[in-house]
């Protein structure tokens, strides 16, 4: 019943915490962290594509694409960082 508010918070939240995140990481790691987040969003998309569950499945693939689009992120804000100085 209340899937759709409780989805929509989710994702506002994750957001959120992966702007911060990215931004955190690249500052202290670099770019190597992309290939957490390509593994993270790989095993999220096959988890999606077998869910036997509209709503997990929903889930699990909101995930995928959300690490999956963090790697293009990881990169932007190195560039985005040496532009700075």
């Amino acid at each position: 019943m209340y899937l759709g508010i409780v989805f929509g918070l989710y994702v506002l939240v994750t957001i959120g915490l992966y702007h911060v995140l990215v931004v955190k990481l690249e500052e202290r790691l670099g770019v190597w962290p992309w290939l957490v987040f390509l593994v993270i969003g790989l095993l999220s998309l096959y988890l999606s594509w077998r869910s036997s569950s509209e709503a997990l499945s929903m889930w699990w693939g909101y995930n995928a694409f959300l690490n999956l689009w963090t790697i293009k992120e990881m990169f932007d804000q190195r560039k985005r960082r040496l532009n700075k100085r």
